[in-house]
């Protein structure tokens, strides 16, 4: 039932995003028969696995998916072992590991951290996928599709980026000289939401391998505008609310300066 498939999504849209994972989880449980409608179209925290047969780590999400496994996109292996499971063409295996390559790069440069992996699979048009996550805090999917149009591309990018963080802290309290116990409070501070933008564009197609220069452009410049509005909405805005909720000037100082303007005020009246 399509509407069903809806009004989880359209829950899913209102639920706090921290808890997608279990969220997601408690919906398949209770609508087993649309679990794949789900996970298909909610994006989760990415997660990493281990290559055991690269010894490199890669994402494991919806995008290398087949049933209860995973594929490595440096091996092309499934784990647990899967015999039918759906790898890409010869061709585009090629552009997959170049592209992983070429990525792992970017990471690097951009994050100083985290894994990346890319997933290609053939589709009537063709179509890609990065994904990144370095410190478990700042998850970034990219999904493209690619349709080739003789010496030119027309690339359809739709980015997500789920940006979870939580700060905590421990402040102390007095210590009871009697009872000898040090009283503690620990503040949690939890910021967490997600970002999606799309757009398309056209390139040039040199060469079949001009795909990943192509993408890296469309990738990097996607990436740098909503860090931008991230670094807007989500810090900006959380700046102001702090700053309008507590003051950061010391309240015995504030008390002085309300008197200090009383008696001035006063003094004035008396003149007058």
């Amino acid at each position: 039932m399509a509407d069903l498939v809806d009004s989880m999504l359209d829950l899913m849209r209102r639920l706090p995003p921290t808890n997608v994972e279990d969220n997601v989880n408690t919906l398949i449980e209770m609508c087993p028969d649309y679990a794949d409608d789900l996970l298909g179209s909610v994006d989760q925290p990415l997660k990493v696995l281990l290559d055991k047969a690269t010894g490199k780590e890669y994402l494991a999400c919806d995008y290398n998916r087949d049933g209860e496994s995973y594929r490595s996109p440096w091996s092309n292996e499934y784990d647990p072992p899967l015999e039918d499971g759906t790898v890409p063409s010869a061709k585009l295996r090629k552009l997959e590991v170049t592209a992983n390559e070429a990525f792992d790069t970017y990471r690097e440069m951009y994050f100083e951290g985290g894994v990346s992996s890319v997933f290609l699979w053939d589709l009537d048009e063709g179509s890609s996928d990065d994904k990144s996550e370095p410190s478990g805090t700042w998850d970034s999917i990219h999904v493209f599709e690619a349709a080739e149009r003789g010496r030119q591309a027309h690339y359809k990018l739709t980015s997500t980026i789920m940006l979870s963080m939580i700060n905590r802290g421990v402040n102390p309290g007095a210590d009871k000289e009697k009872e000898k116990i040090e009283v503690k409070r620990e503040n949690e501070t939890a910021l967490s939401g997600s970002m999606t933008r799309q757009i398309e564009q056209d390139q040039p197609l040199q060469e079949f391998t001009s795909h990943i220069t192509n993408i890296g452009k469309m990738i990097e410049d996607m990436e740098i505008k909503m860090r931008n509005l991230l670094q807007e909405v989500y810090f900006g805005k959380t700046r102001d609310v702090v700053f309008d909720l507590r003051s950061l000037e010391d309240l015995e100082k504030s008390r002085m300066q309300r008197e200090l303007q009383k008696e001035l005020l006063g003094s004035l009246g008396k003149r007058t």
